[in-house]
C-alpha cells in the first residue's frame, strides 16, 4: 500500500501511538516520493498478506487523517 501510492507519486501521513516509555502522544511523518525510504525484511520469502488487514489500512490512508495502525483483523 505504501509503496503504491508512492508510484502514483501521492503524498500522505503515516501516524502511529507512541510507546508507552515514550509518552502518551502520537508521532506523525509525511510520506511522499521525495523522501528516501529503505526497507528490511527478517527473511527472504515474503509474508502472507491478511487481505482484510490491507483493506483497513487502504481506507485509514485514504481518509482525511492519513495512514493509522489499526489492529490486524483475523483472516
Amino acid at each position: 500500500m505504501i509503496v503504491a501510492k508512492l508510484r502514483r507519486d501521492e503524498g500522505f501521513l503515516f501516524s502511529w501511538k507512541d510507546a508507552p516509555g515514550v509518552g502518551e502522544g502520537r508521532s506523525c511523518i509525511w510520506m511522499h516520493r521525495s523522501i528516501p525510504l529503505y526497507f528490511t525484511y527478517p527473511e527472504s520469502q515474503p509474508p502472507a498478506v491478511n487481505r482484510l488487514w490491507l483493506e483497513a489500512l487502504t481506507v485509514s490512508a485514504n481518509s482525511p487523517g492519513g495512514l493509522r495502525i489499526v489492529e490486524e483483523p483475523e483472516a
